[in-house]
């Protein structure tokens, strides 16, 4: 069992940056694949970013490539997602996920969730 709890949300204007942190609980943190989802009002959840176990390999949604940066320490149980030159089609609310095996850009391999964190970018 993994719990997952998101911080580093709020509001940022436009081309500014936030850090999202996703803190975990349990021994086996670094077995397990961990992925950044958003939420948008009224719009689908959507993939924006997955690291594997080691941290070794990462991906990306194309309307964030280059902008953000996920990454993760096994250390402290942490993943974060670094994220400049924000833009208000950014504002959703962010999921860090967590599954075990390979990185997936697909939403439901994931297995623990965490409640999410609101970023907002104003124009």
């Amino acid at each position: 069992q993994v719990q997952l709890v998101e911080s580093g949300g709020g509001l940022v204007q436009a081309g500014g940056s936030l850090r999202l942190t996703c803190s975990a609980s349990g021994r086996t943190f670094s077995i397990y694949a961990m992925g950044w989802f958003r939420q948008a009002p009224g719009k689908e959840r959507e993939f924006v970013a997955t690291i594997s176990s080691s941290g070794g390999s990462t991906s990306y949604a194309d309307s964030v490539k280059g902008r953000f940066t996920i990454s993760r320490d096994n250390a402290k149980n942490t993943v974060y997602l670094q994220m400049n030159s924000l833009t208000p089609e950014d504002t959703a609310v962010y999921y860090c996920a967590a599954r075990r095996g390979p990185s997936s850009l697909t939403g439901s391999r994931y297995d623990y969730w965490g409640q999410g964190t609101q970023v907002t970018v104003s124009s």
